[in-house]
């Protein structure tokens, strides 16, 4: 009797059953994202989605895509995989947001060595637990194995979202002034950037992630897993209760590359440094690593997720509103007329 294709493939390093066990798995983690626009469930060629416009008077469709880098190594040595889905949403949504935009749907795509059906299931349900926090529906998706390309417990995270925001409604900085207020709200660690200085400084290995420290109140694995911070209820209540001028999402980067994106020429971000309300992580990188300060506010997050500009009319009712969505909110400094963009002192 001739081998079947499903045989000859899976001795080709793809094993087909694996994929349909795995669909079978993750439908109870997309079923959780379901919101009003979902229009097919996953397995189709083509996720569908109505978004819901009324009131609008010109929607615009606003979309982005990331990764979570090298952040899934330290998935891979500690064997945990049911949050860094979360991060492969929050890269993406958080972007989203800076503009006024509500995520309506997200796609994700997993690459793998070799697909485990478990494992692949604990990443979506990640993956569906974002879309849950931020609001919108996991409506499609995509894992491929790749053997040979990849080693067999290896593979990557990655994801797209769309969002809606009308027209009239875009944060874009154009309306900024002098005098402007600039609020932080507070990340959960090292989100999803700088993990390759991060593996570096501390020698990452299965062995060293378990070594506890006190100024963490964990392990090292545990503090570097912490999913990142997914700020879409609280950015989009700030917008809605306070005049928000403009919006940026600290990643890659830091202070130095994304504070500036969201300025308008000639007004700078002046940040008091000492306002920086500091991670443990990070401090604990810092001496480790022997990393200068310049160089940490230029590659990190240190302690704040995302940077806003609000009238200082409506700073506290900001201030409020995040809070109110569950986020920790802080004053860090004033827009100044200049054009460095940001300049911490």
């Amino acid at each position: 009797m001739s081998k079947s294709f499903s045989d000859s493939y899976k001795a080709a390093g793809v094993d087909v059953t694996a994929g349909y066990e795995s669909v079978e798995l993750m439908k109870k983690h997309v079923k959780r994202t379901n919101i009003p626009g979902c229009v097919s469930g996953i397995g189709g060629f083509g996720g569908l989605f109505q978004p819901q416009m009324a009131g609008m008077e010109e929607p615009i469709l606003v979309s982005g895509t990331d990764g979570c880098g090298t952040k899934v190594k330290i998935a891979q040595l500690m064997d945990k995989h049911d949050t860094i889905g979360i991060d492969a949403v929050a890269m993406c949504v958080n972007d989203v947001i800076c503009c006024g935009a509500k995520p309506l749907f997200f796609l994700d795509y997993i690459a793998c060595g070799k697909n485990f059906p478990q494992k692949i299931a604990d990443i979506v349900g990640g993956v569906a637990e974002g879309c849950v926090q931020a609001g919108c529906a996991l409506i499609g998706g995509e894992t491929a194995e790749h053997p040979g390309l990849m080693p067999v417990d290896d593979y990557d995270v990655a994801g797209f979202n769309v969002g809606i925001v009308d027209k009239k409604d875009i944060i874009d900085g154009s309306k900024m002034a002098e005098g402007d207020i600039i609020i932080g709200i507070a990340s959960s660690g090292v989100h999803s950037n700088g993990f390759s200085l991060v593996r570096k400084v501390f020698d990452v290995t299965e062995e060293n992630l378990k070594v506890y420290y006190d100024e963490l109140g964990c392990t090292l694995g545990e503090a570097l897993l912490t999913p990142t911070k997914i700020y879409v209820k609280s950015v989009l209540g700030a917008i809605e209760a306070a005049d928000v001028k403009a919006v940026s999402h600290i990643t890659g980067g830091g202070f130095y590359e994304n504070v500036p994106r969201m300025m308008t020429e000639g007004f700078t971000a002046k940040i008091t440094k000492s306002a920086v309300p500091v991670l443990p992580i990070f401090n604990l990188l810092q001496k480790v690593g022997n990393i200068p300060e310049r160089d940490m506010f230029n590659t990190f997050n240190m302690g704040v997720g995302i940077v806003m500009a609000v009238s200082p009319e409506t700073a506290d009712k900001a201030i409020a509103a995040i809070e109110a969505a569950g986020e920790k909110a802080f004053v860090l400094g004033e827009v100044v007329k200049g054009e460095e963009g940001v300049i911490l002192c």
